[in-house]
């Protein structure tokens, strides 16, 4: 079997992996679904595979798919026009601004005993904070998908905690290193680009200033961009070996920080979505979701190579994303909904969403032949970050319903005060401890990975 067709089956292990180690803890977003990634490339040719079998759609009238994810106004194009366009009923994606109106609308038509979604799909940690109450047990549809080849621990994450699956997997993801090939002139002696160290990583950007005289690496630290991810799954447990109980003892991981940022394109502030100035070269190496740096290996990959994100001395630190497709009670389609969902999990279906949005397959079987290099970089540099002999998942926030915002905007303020303002990080840290303290007493969220469990609310070291 060739390499690109075994792709998703070492992915999937790789991501099965970390969720071995993490049970039901899961990787959720209980915040304002902002893994909603950048648009990818044009629209591409579809696989030329044999779709999975699926049960002809019944004619139980329109689908309404409300998500948390892929809800630009770019990427919900691509669903309605290309992904969902071999499916033979029709479907009405409709695209979360964030997650506090997803819940919402779902706890009104719950509380209401009639609703008008049929299809949910979100985040894990989304139907965690949802809640089990509010959607179908679908033991009887993950059976009959029991063949696509789903990961035991993703079956089980499906669980939400229980011995019932409420959710089916739909698609993963995570973030990665992204760098121009001009800059691997510029790597320190004896770095391995494949391996880098956090201390590595600051001495290749002040390499390259030095050589250029210009600062080009880059942060998504603009208002679209997901920089808060960066300190929460990769730069703070990569530190210290956790995020919410080491938090007051992240000194060296933002002294880190700020000395790279005198060497950081003084533009990051701007950036959202990093395939954008990768491709323009006003940045030769960046940091970002996988579907956010998706056009920038479509359209250039013999330009680019992409790696794992660097390791600290806890290891190296990464953030697995895992999303799922559930029905709610007050579903008025069950049986759309459900049609929906095996054409979703059909692989031709994964595969035209990993070419169009940038997201992974969640089942097994081979890709095609012809997966375009970019696809092929990322998907690489994810077998590597995942299966490092340091890796070290950290996962995304859960169990703090729609205080994810909350919980995102305490570490980019920190960023803001420590990094753009310039105050002193010790009285920042103490300060930023107690509302990080505050709000995970007010949600009651237990600790997830790496943190160690906790019985109650976290506690903030």
């Amino acid at each position: 079997m060739s390499r690109n067709r075994s792709v998703n089956r070492w992915v999937a292990l790789a991501f099965g992996l970390v969720l071995l180690a993490v049970g039901c803890a899961g990787d959720g977003e209980g915040g304002t679904g902002a893994e909603t990634p950048s648009p990818g490339p044009e629209a591409a040719e579809t696989p030329a595979e044999t779709p999975d079998e699926t049960p002809a759609a019944q004619d139980s009238g329109p689908v309404t798919f409300f998500s948390t994810q892929l809800a630009p106004v770019e990427e919900s194009e691509k669903v309605r026009n290309t992904i969902l366009a071999g499916f033979p009923g029709e479907v009405d994606f409709v695209g979360a601004d964030n997650y506090g109106a997803w819940v919402d609308r779902i706890t009104a038509e719950a509380e209401a005993g009639e609703g008008t979604i049929d299809l949910l799909g979100g985040l894990h940690g989304d139907f965690v904070s949802l809640g089990t109450e509010r959607l179908t047990d679908v033991s009887d549809l993950m059976s009959e998908l029991s063949d696509r080849g789903f990961s035991e621990d993703y079956v089980e994450l499906a669980n939400l905690g229980t011995d019932t699956p409420y959710y089916i997997p739909w698609m993963q993801a995570t973030y990665i290193v992204v760098a121009n090939k001009q800059a691997l002139e510029h790597l320190p002696d004896g770095a391995d680009v494949e391996a880098l160290t956090y201390e590595q990583y600051a001495e290749w950007a002040a390499n390259i200033f030095d050589a250029t005289g210009q600062a080009k690496v880059g942060f998504p630290a603009g208002e679209d961009g997901l920089l808060p991810r960066f300190f929460q799954g990769y730069l703070l447990p990569a530190f210290t070996g956790g995020v919410v109980t080491t938090f007051g003892e992240s000194d060296a991981a933002w002294e880190w920080m700020r000395g790279i940022w005198e060497h950081t394109h003084p533009q990051s502030v701007g950036f959202g979505f990093m395939q954008d100035p990768l491709l323009s070269e006003e940045v030769w190496v960046a940091w970002d979701h996988v579907a956010r740096l998706k056009n920038a290996l479509e359209q250039r990959p013999d330009d680019f190579v992409a790696v794992p994100a660097p390791a600290g001395p806890e290891g190296r630190a990464f953030m697995p994303v895992v999303a799922g497709l559930a029905i709610p009670a007050t579903a008025p389609s069950p049986q759309g909904a459900q049609d929906l969902i095996a054409y979703m999990a059909e692989l031709e279906t994964q595969a035209t969403t990993l070419r169009e949005v940038g997201f992974f397959p969640v089942v097994e079987g081979d890709l095609p032949e012809d997966l375009s290099a970019g696809i092929q970089l990322e998907a690489d540099a994810v077998r590597m970050q995942t299966e490092a002999e340091d890796a070290l998942p950290s996962l995304l926030p859960i169990g703090l319903g729609d205080a994810g915002g909350d919980f995102n905007k305490i570490f980019a303020d920190t960023f803001t005060r420590i990094i753009l303002n310039g105050e002193e990080i010790g009285p920042v840290l103490e300060r930023q401890a107690e509302a990080l303290q505050a709000l995970m007493e007010e949600t009651g969220a237990s600790c997830w990975q790496p943190d160690p469990p906790s019985d109650g609310p976290c506690q903030v070291g």
